[in-house]
């Protein structure tokens, strides 16, 4: 029989196609020998626990074992890794590799961007294009040719970015229909269920003996504190019940 335990630990293994397991792996001392035992037990029955504490008390062996210098975690990794056919815990990622992996970056967004000369086939835009599109967006006109020689340079630069963003080759990709989280887990959270409606339909009563219909439970909404207030109360110019706004329109 072991002495009481030493050390216990837990490690919870993750798997894609099956639940997790529990393993314990306890470590019994005695005065002649020590001695590693591993249990394996479903995470989905607590009750194997102590079941398997008395399967190890009663079946560890009498004879003596040369000492065990391999680590728990090891153990468990190989048992897994052994069971399953493929490894459940991959290689460990030092962090001198990790130096090494990003100090040689594969792509960068200044590939994005146009070069400092650029072609003399690169579009190029007009301040007469620039006064055009600035007036479309009701932005005000570059005081001098610095500013306007800035504005157009950034321009040039965006259209160049949107040009090299449309030559991606898309083909095989799914678009996306919208910008949100798509994992499982999002999608779960999202789910409109039975308890998700628990509350709505705890309102519905159903009327009538022939013709049976649903009545809702209504609550009143007091909108007053929300509609009255003084909509031209932070106006400047008013005329009558009309909002009075000047405006100028720009010389070319």
């Amino acid at each position: 029989m072991c002495q009481p335990l030493t050390t216990l630990h837990f490690t919870q293994l993750h798997s894609s196609k099956h639940h997790g397991y529990l393993a314990v792996a306890i470590i019994c001392r005695s005065n002649k020998r020590k001695k590693l035992l591993l249990c394996m037990s479903s995470t989905m029955a607590p009750q194997s626990i102590p079941r398997c504490t008395r399967l190890l008390h009663t079946v560890a062996p009498r004879k003596s074992a040369p000492r065990c210098r391999i680590s728990p975690s090891s153990c468990v990794q190989n048992y897994s890794s052994s069971s399953t056919g493929k490894a459940a815990v991959g290689k460990r990622v030092t962090s001198a590799q990790l130096d090494d992996l990003l100090a040689n970056p594969t792509w960068s967004v200044e590939s994005l961007l146009p070069p400092k000369q650029q072609a003399p086939d690169a579009p190029k835009i007009s301040p007469q294009q620039l006064h055009h599109l600035l007036r479309l967006s009701a932005l005000p006109i570059p005081k001098d040719k610095k500013e306007e020689q800035k504005m157009m340079d950034t321009l040039s630069a965006q259209l160049h970015f949107v040009g090299e963003i449309q030559q991606v080759d898309t083909s095989g990709i799914k678009p996306l229909r919208a910008l949100r989280d798509e994992t499982a887990t999002a999608e779960q959270e999202q789910t409109i269920t039975l308890d998700t409606l628990r509350a709505a339909l705890a309102k519905e009563t159903i009327v009538g003996k022939h013709y049976k219909r649903i009545q809702r439970e209504t609550t009143p909404v007091d909108a007053k504190n929300v509609e009255n207030w003084d909509v031209l109360g932070s106006a400047q110019r008013k005329a009558g019940k009309y909002l009075v706004v000047e405006s100028e329109r720009p010389q070319e």
